[in-house]
């Protein structure tokens, strides 16, 4: 069990960044940086004035006399009315930059061949990575194309399976999406959450696994937690917020999380409180009860520190107090599993790639403590037990590597993948003699196992078959070095036989923040980017955890202009070893990327000919005023520290756009009840973006109604942003291919 706020952050890293979503989590976080900053590109020959009479004709954004003052400095924010995006201003702005972006992407001649092109590869077979649960087995599938997978349950592995849950059903635009689920250990009932229209806001509820119909219970303001059942399945634990001001669910701060009992067929009302610290209004609180039911765990996570700490309760004895075994906040940790009173956890105290140790509940000293799991040159990026195996997933060099080890330690084999990958799964129980895990690349659509834990063997279970042929593509592993030396991998995929002369339209993709690792993972729309000749780059930049904790570390609060240097960098290398030029390259990034997009854009117009700034945090001033960006402050910084607020504001997106620059065409992507990072970020970005532009590179923004984040967003509306993101990029950065 591994219980963490995941992208609580800005993030939603995903693998299929090409096609919209970007980067997080949620719940499962995000950084504030310092560094010199390059001096803006010069208008074109003619002058800024001249350029001028060509842009755009955009919608009317007033200004308005708003500043504040920070630590003596004035910052105006001429476009403070944007952030509340329900006033009739701010809809009637929505709605004409819909219609200006709408109206120009309408008359790209290849949009409908590239949506075309696209639809025909996402229609292709996908699975989940099956669990177990008494006997039953539960995973998801989608036939192709619908909005939502359907959660199936069948009483073996190659039994006809029969639908349990299919969120489809629940909304006609298929914006209803399944947020999490939990199964009680005799498989008979199942708590499941459902988010609405992209919101972070989960209702749960309950479902007889048997009948497939729903019990009454039912628990609202969840967000970013699961169900945890106890071991009698007579309840479960859970997280939630207080209820939010009416009118003010998207955009109220979120704080004092608190952890809840709910007893089946009880009202809400009556949950039973469990823990709750009103002294430390940003810690989110995460409770899990352990395999063997005797342990409620509860994951602490302060709000404003990438550390964290472990505190349990004794479920044995109900009125037993919350004991703070771990509460000095000085490292990372993650519960993996206990044997009794061992408790084995994962962290990276004095190791910053990670390690494994077993602590003993009755003697938590640290002089006691057993170190199971030695740090390697890998970063370890999660252990698990099953079968009594431990299994450790690590990257090298950002790929996969999954060691097999005895309780003790012993390492007693190692799973092997095809080609550059990214493993997932290992999950179950220590009773458990199966597991499963799927794996993918850029190149390679996923295929999910089974591994057979007393032999060691891999068999297939299942794999997707997309409409390409994988041999006709290639990816390759590169390194180059950022502006203090620091060298950066990078993955570089193409169609083989790739020319190097510096004309090929590139697209480069980039996260660098809140330990998250970006690593290789199919997409079906990187295939249709590449087949019309495209390249997609990723670089691993710093601010992310493909190397552990210093690599982290490295790319945030003061140092996050680090990770701006490795994204330029990559850029550079990209130009100097020929894939491509400035006017063929292209900045992706969405989130925490959205911002690294924002600040490149505004640090190097002069490198890209267009940029994908998709719901991204960019400004750094006021981003923790809003939902959860107050849980980012561990990563960015916050504007009331004063060094702090120096680098946040060299570099803040928001703040940093100039008139007179002429920037590269640019399409900002959002969705207007965003409700982690708010779209007032993208809508001020925007407006003032368009209101600076000094040629004729068109300056759009892409307003997703009834969506939010990204996770959840059915897959009409994925093909149709993956499809417009294509369609602008194939017109800006001129790339030949035919009409329909």
């Amino acid at each position: 069990m591994r219980l963490s706020k995941g992208e609580l952050g800005v993030c939603v890293v995903s693998m299929t960044a090409l096609a919209g979503l970007a980067a997080c989590s949620c719940a499962d976080p995000m950084a504030g940086g310092s560094g010199s900053k390059s001096a803006p590109a010069p208008a074109p020959a003619g002058g800024a004035a001249v350029m001028a009479a060509a842009v755009m004709a955009y919608p009317p954004a007033r200004t308005e006399d708003v500043a504040d003052v920070y630590h003596g400095v004035s910052v105006a924010d001429p476009y403070r009315w944007l952030e509340d995006p329900d006033s009739p201003e701010s809809r009637v702005w929505i709605e004409a930059e819909n219609k200006v972006t709408f109206g120009y992407l309408e008359s790209i001649p290849q949009r409908s061949a590239i949506k075309e092109r696209i639809t025909t590869l996402w229609n292709y077979e996908k699975y989940g990575i099956p669990s177990k649960e008494g006997g039953r087995y539960f995973y998801s599938r989608n036939d192709g194309l619908q909005n939502q997978s359907v959660l199936y349950v069948a009483d073996a592995l190659e039994s006809a399976p029969r639908v349990l849950l299919d969120p489809n059903t629940l909304r006609a635009d298929g914006t209803a999406a399944l947020a999490g689920t939990a199964v009680t250990d005799d498989g008979r009932l199942m708590a499941y959450g459902i988010a609405e229209a992209g919101s972070d806001w989960n209702v749960w509820k309950v479902r007889d696994v048997a009948t497939g119909q729903d019990l009454p219970d039912e628990i609202r303001w969840v967000k970013f937690g699961g169900a945890s059942w106890t071991k009698d399945g007579k309840g479960f634990f859970y997280s939630r917020f207080d209820e939010p001001k009416e009118g003010q669910a998207f955009e109220d701060a979120n704080k004092s999380q608190k952890i809840y009992y709910h007893r089946l067929g009880e009202p809400q009302s009556q949950d039973t409180l469990v823990y709750a610290r009103p002294d430390q209004p940003e810690w989110y609180l995460f409770g899990g009860a352990t395999e063997d039911g005797k342990y409620l765990i509860i994951n602490v996570e302060p709000g404003s520190k990438v550390e964290n700490g472990i505190f349990y309760k004794d479920l044995s004895a109900p009125d037993a107090p919350v004991v703070e075994l771990l509460n000095k906040f000085d490292a990372k940790y993650s519960f993996v599993g206990n044997d009794g009173p061992v408790f084995w956890i994962q962290s990276d105290l004095e190791a910053p790639r990670g390690r494994v140790w077993a602590v003993n509940i009755n003697h938590p000293e640290r002089e006691h403590w057993k170190e199971v799991i030695p740090q390697t040159r890998n970063a370890l990026q999660g252990a698990g037990v099953v079968g009594d195996r431990m299994f450790c997933n690590y990257l090298e060099d950002a790929k996969s590597l999954v060691t097999v080890h005895d309780l003790h330690g012993r390492k007693s084999g190692e799973v092997k993948f095809p080609g550059i990958c990214t493993a997932s799964g290992f999950g179950g129980k220590r009773i458990d003699t199966e597991t499963f895990y799927a794996f993918s690349g850029y190149n390679t659509p996923t295929r999910i196992y089974r591994y057979d834990l007393k032999t060691g063997r891999s068999e297939l279970f299942r794999e997707a078959k997309v409409a390409f042929n994988p041999d006709e593509f290639e990816t390759r592993q590169e390194f180059y070095r950022s502006k203090d030396g620091t060298k950066i991998p990078m993955f570089i995929t193409s169609k083989k036989g790739l020319k190097k002369d510096g004309n090929n339209p590139t697209l480069l993709y980039g996260y660098g923040g809140f330990n998250i690792s970006v690593t290789p993972g199919f997409s079906p729309t990187s295939i249709a980017w590449m087949e019309v000749g495209g390249v997609y780059a990723v670089a691993n930049l710093r601010g992310g955890g493909e190397y552990g904790e210093e690599w982290h570390q490295g790319g945030m609060k003061l140092k996050k202009q680090n990770v701006f240097d490795d994204f330029i960098s990559a850029g550079e290398y990209l130009v100097k070893e020929k894939y491509t030029s400035p006017k063929k390259l292209a900045i992706q990034g969405g989130s925490n990327g959205g911002l690294l997009v924002g600040a490149c854009v505004n640090q190097r117009p002069d490198l890209f000919g267009a940029a994908l700034p998709q719901v991204g945090v960019m400004d750094m001033l006021r981003f923790h005023k809003f939902t959860v960006g107050w849980g980012w402050v561990g990563d960015y910084g916050s504007s009331d520290n004063a060094d702090e607020f120096k680098a946040l504001y060299a570099y803040s997106p928001y703040h940093n756009v100039r008139k007179g620059v002429c920037y590269p065409a640019t399409m900002i992507t959002t969705a207007d009840h965003d409700d982690r990072v708010v779209p007032a970020h993208s809508f001020k970005y925007a407006a003032a973006l368009q209101a600076a532009q000094a040629c004729a590179n068109p300056i759009l923004i892409r307003i997703d109604v009834r969506a939010g984040h990204g996770a959840g967003k059915p897959t009409g509306k994925r093909i149709e942003e993956a499809a417009d993101v294509l369609s602008f990029l194939v017109k800006s950065l001129d790339v030949q291919t035919p009409a329909k």
